[in-house]
This record gives C-alpha cells, structure tokens and sequence, in this order.
C-alpha cells in the first residue's frame, strides 16, 4: 500500500513514528509537505504535484496539518478526497476542529459538556465588566481562537486583570473566547486518544509548577490513566460530534462531571505513547489497512457486478 503523511518534516516525532509502523508493516510511505504541494483541477482529473512532478496514484494518506496552514491544508487534503484517496482526516473535520468556537457550538447541540463559554462581536455595545459576568465572574479564562498548544490562553484571577486583557484584545481585533475556569481540576487534564472509533490510550497531564495550563509542550508532565465510563461515552459522542476518526480528546474532571476543553484533529503522539505504553502510531496504521481494504473489496464487488 502507498501512504503519504500530510506533514511539514519528517523529522518530527509524530511523523516519524506514522512512517516507521507503516515500513515495518510493508507499506511505501511518501513523507509530502502540504506547503509543497500544488493542486491542479480540471474536469474529472484532479491532481496533486509536488514541485513540478505529478505524484503516483496513492491508497491513502494521514494528514499531519499544523494550525498555522489549516487554510491551505484542509485544500489539499480535499484535493486527494477528490482523488478517491482515502483519509483519516476529511477535510471539513479539520475545519470543524480548528474553530474553537465552531467546536463549542457542535458540542453543546450533542448536550456534551464544557466549561462555560462566550463569544460576541468585537463591535458590541457590552463593556468587559459585563463580559465577564456574563461568563460567570472571575477568575476566568480568555482563549485566542486560533490559539494552539497554550498559547493564547491566559488565566485572569482579577476583575481588573480581565477587564484590562479583554479590552486590550477588543482593541487589537483579536478573537477570542471567555470561558470559566475549573478550579477543580488543579490544573490538571485528562487527553483521552481515539482511533476509529475506539480509546486506544488516555494519560492525565499536570502543569508545570504555578502554570495552570497542562500543555506537555509548556513543560508539563504526564502519566496513564483508567477512565470512567462516562469519560469514555463524552470522548466517543465528541468525536463522532466533530467527524473525527483519530483525535485527542481534552476533559477537565469537575465537580459536575467531565467537560471537554478541546478536540485536537493532529494530535501528538510523543507524550500518550511515553505515558501509556501503547503503540499509537500502529493503531493508526492498523485503521488505515482496514479502510483501504473495504475500499478495494467494495471496488472489486462492484467491478464483477
């Protein structure tokens, strides 16, 4: 089978480790930059170069799309879409999750819960005083909507502190969200991943001293973890919410059950696998095999009918 992993080097964890289970496997593995690629659309012949040089036909690909171009990104995974190439990220999927807001709304029609969250239009007539008790008081939590791996995200513990930053983004025209803070969670997260359909690993990360935000890129740090039955039914019901097949999942355990911080479409590999001792990565490729080979059956079905 031939794979191309979406992804901007292959020198990064994730993709390193895609590309690794998928050669030990027997798989030819192309490692493409969606950056590099140019896509050339005509009546029933879309296709994908890289550079100059057309690619082969592939069976499948795994995008590995980092959220400063998920613009471009989610264009050429459609374009291999198009192709009848499959994906274990469809395109409007990653656009669906790379909208924080978007996310939010999609979870809340599922009645799946999250911290409480408000959004409004940077012109409003609403002053930041009257944000911030819209969104339940202090302290809370402001989110930069194209935020990624704690960046963008503050905690604010003051009234005056939150009034100051909120009317500082106004000001700046950046998106952003206000949302409560989980004093409960002490600064801790559960990251639940998820493979067609199935909790394949799930470790609880904790923040760094005096930092509440658990990010294992921010320095935390992070250990297995068994979740409950009613984790595992929001992780599952928040996938299928946002189209997902492989996603990590986010959850804060409060005091009214678990709330779902965020649903990461590429998430990293490194931190669940250290932590759990799962072969991640394989579990990945596992997927892809049994979803190239129902597409070759149906094809061949349908060519002897």
């Amino acid at each position: 089978m031939k794979i191309a992993i979406l992804s901007r080097s292959s020198f990064i964890y994730s993709t390193n480790r895609l590309a690794e289970e998928a050669r030990n496997r027997g798989h030819k593995v192309l490692v493409l930059d969606p950056l590099k690629c140019n896509l050339v659309m005509e009546k029933d012949a879309p296709h994908v170069h890289e550079y100059k040089n057309r690619l082969e036909k592939m069976d499948a690909i795994i995008p590995r799309i980092g959220s400063s171009i998920t613009f471009y990104g989610s264009a050429v995974i459609r374009q291999f879409e198009m192709m009848n190439v499959f994906t274990t990220l469809n395109s409007n999927a990653l656009l669906r999750s790379r909208d924080k807001l978007r996310s939010m709304q999609l979870l809340s029609r599922e009645s799946i819960g999250f911290p409480r969250t408000f959004f409004t239009n940077m012109n409003t007539s609403l002053e930041a005083e009257d944000i911030i008790e819209m969104a339940g008081g202090v302290p809370l939590v402001v989110k930069v909507l194209e935020g990624t791996q704690g960046l963008g995200v503050m905690l604010l513990e003051s009234e005056m502190a939150a009034t100051s930053v909120i009317q500082a983004m106004h000001s700046l025209h950046a998106r952003i969200m206000v949302q409560e803070f989980i004093a409960e969670a002490r600064g801790s997260d559960i990251r639940a991943f998820v493979v067609d359909g199935k909790i394949v690993g799930s470790m609880k990360r904790t923040g760094k001293e005096g930092d509440f935000r658990s990010n294992l890129h921010r320095g935390g740090s992070a250990e297995a973890v068994k979740l409950t039955a009613e984790e595992k039914n929001v992780v599952l019901r928040s996938c299928v919410a946002l189209g997902l097949k492989v996603a990590g999942v986010d959850l804060l355990r409060s005091s009214r059950g678990p709330l779902v911080m965020e649903v990461n479409s590429s998430p990293g590999l490194e931190g669940i696998e250290a932590a759990t001792g799962v072969n991640i990565a394989g579990e990945i490729i596992k997927f892809v095999e049994r979803q190239v080979d129902v597409k070759v059956s149906r094809k061949t079905m349908r060519n002897r009918g």
